[in-house]
């Protein structure tokens, strides 16, 4: 990555996705003290409220950019449906599965999704230190999901529960490596980040708000509920994912949902000592490699060479991209 140094774009970009995966390890820690709450209403009132608090900040910036956005209307509309499905997997994965394991497997597999989407429609060549660094960290991934996994059988939860919350969280891994692929596409044609992600999460709100009105009565139940509904919307959903589009402007998709493995970390630590989930000594192993794979793909390079890619998705996309965010 060029600049991945300190003060290069490159670097502000790793920056901020490390900053919002910090917020989104919160989310699942936050659901376990609504346990009124199905995940359906979870997921609909984070992502849903959410989104639709983005669009109405960026309200002025989608005006602006509205032709352009109309003409890459088929994008919008697929990262919106990716963006509506995700939460929906996300958080009945974690209900099923645990919040480690769900967070684990969710973000784990979307690396690879990530990159194979690049690879495929952007014909962008895997560098060696990406492979590297997302071989160390899906070994952490699949040492954290053995061990939680291992641990919530031994407790008695269901093996067909927690199969099918892994397969949700595979689920939730292709959506988040669709939406961030499809917001990075519109970025690097010129829309810029706040205008991209407000018009793909506003739409994708409205989708999640039959949802909400469905399933979201027990967040009315009490002051706990509503707080924590209020504080999905706002902090990790809002917030997180303002840092990470301006992430996106800056760093490849396939970098950005790599880095975004520091976020079934956090999750796993907050889990262990925050709602009492146990961690076998495997499970901090498998922190440990997340950890290192962050590591060797933020570390500077020292040569400063720009990334080897081919396609529309070249280096000169990014910078263009970078530039149009700082002009925005």
């Amino acid at each position: 990555m060029k600049g991945a140094g300190r003060g290069g774009p490159a670097g502000i970009g790793a920056l901020c996705v490390l900053t919002a995966s910090v917020l989104w390890g919160t989310t699942g820690t936050a659901a376990t003290f609504a346990p009124g709450v199905g995940s359906l209403a979870i997921g609909a009132v984070a992502m849903g409220l959410g989104g639709l608090l983005q669009a109405l900040v960026a309200a002025r910036r989608i005006a602006r950019h509205a032709p352009a956005l109309r003409e890459h209307r088929a994008l919008v509309l697929l990262g919106a449906l990716s963006v509506a499905v995700y939460p929906l997997a996300f958080y009945t994965s974690m209900r099923l599965a645990g919040v480690a394991v769900g967070t684990v497997v969710s973000l784990g597999i979307a690396p690879l999704a990530s990159a194979l989407i690049e690879r495929v429609l952007d014909g962008r060549r895997l560098t060696p230190r990406w492979t590297a660094a997302a071989c160390l960290g899906l070994a952490g991934t699949v040492l954290l999901c053995l061990a939680e996994g291992g641990h919530r059988g031994a407790a008695g939860t269901s093996t067909a529960d927690t199969l099918l919350g892994i397969g949700l969280g595979v689920v939730a891994a292709l959506t988040y490596a669709l939406y961030s692929w499809v917001a990075h596409r519109l970025i690097t044609r010129r829309i810029p980040s706040r205008a991209a992600m407000g018009a793909i999460f506003g739409l994708g709100g409205l989708f999640l708000l039959p949802v909400l009105f469905a399933t979201g009565a027990p967040l009315l139940d009490s002051w706990g509920n509503a707080a924590v509904g209020v504080y999905m919307a706002l902090v990790p959903m809002f917030l997180g994912y303002l840092l990470f589009g301006s992430g996106l402007a800056r760093v490849p998709a396939s970098t950005a949902t790599t880095l975004s493995l520091l976020e079934p970390a956090v999750a796993a630590v907050l889990a262990v000592l925050i709602v009492g989930e146990r961690l076998p000594a495997a499970g901090w192993t498998g922190v440990a490699l997340v950890v290192a794979c962050l590591v060797v793909l933020t570390a500077p390079t020292g040569g400063g060479r720009r990334p080897r890619a081919t396609g529309r998705a070249a280096t000169a996309g990014f910078e263009e991209a970078a530039a149009a965010h700082r002009a925005d």
